[in-house]
């Protein structure tokens, strides 16, 4: 079984240490020192709060690394969210319910292309970029661009949790068809996973 390399980083060596002494003792995690110029799997990024210090921390991992990002975090403003998922986010963990199988179960999934995002955050999202879409948008007739309604279809659900299959039963796709809707318009409009399109769209204002 192939290990996931991951680096850590945080910001104050104490949660450092703790965050890299848990993760060692995974069976499928490799902890990589953060001085390394090694290629790594994934990015765990913990922090109290998604304050100024923590936002450089997340940019440099995205622009340095490029890879997804796990973030553990005891507070998470509804405004912090699409600036986290800009930086390549694709999980949130509380650092109250951090338990080492908790924070490696986010990892494996990271790994494997699989994100774990608050559900209410991704609702009050939602909300306030259709209030703006309504108010806005639709009142000076303007519209999304670079999106199909069959995209805008798949994309909504996708920001409502459902997996491929479920979106497939959901819309009356197959599976396939709902991989290639994805696959298409993350290659065209050069969006780096599912979590990227989601905020794409919600930037677009049309979820």
């Amino acid at each position: 079984m192939e290990l996931i390399r991951v680096k850590v980083c945080a910001t104050d060596p104490i949660t450092q240490s703790g965050v890299k002494a848990g993760l060692r003792s995974r069976p499928r995690i490799s902890v990589v020192d953060g001085g390394g110029t090694g290629k790594v799997d994934v990015v765990v990024v913990a922090v109290e709060r998604l304050a100024a210090e923590a936002m450089r921390l997340l940019r440099a991992s995205a622009a340095e690394d490029g890879v997804p990002v796990v973030l553990v975090t005891n507070e998470i403003k509804e405004a912090d969210l699409l600036p986290a998922l800009e930086c390549r986010v694709v999980a949130i963990v509380s650092r109250a319910a951090a338990c080492e199988d908790k924070l490696a179960r986010a990892i494996v999934s990271a790994a494997s292309g699989g994100a774990d995002l608050p559900a209410d955050l991704l609702g009050h999202l939602l909300e306030q970029t259709e209030r703006l879409h309504r108010e806005v948008l639709e009142s000076r007739g303007m519209t999304a661009s670079g999106l199909s309604s069959r995209e805008i279809h798949v994309l909504r659900l996708m920001a409502d949790g459902l997996d491929t299959h479920e979106i497939g039963k959901e819309l009356g796709y197959s599976e396939r068809t709902v991989k290639n809707i994805i696959y298409a318009l993350t290659t065209r409009i050069q969006l780096r996973n599912r979590p990227h399109a989601v905020a794409y769209a919600m930037r677009a204002g049309v979820i």
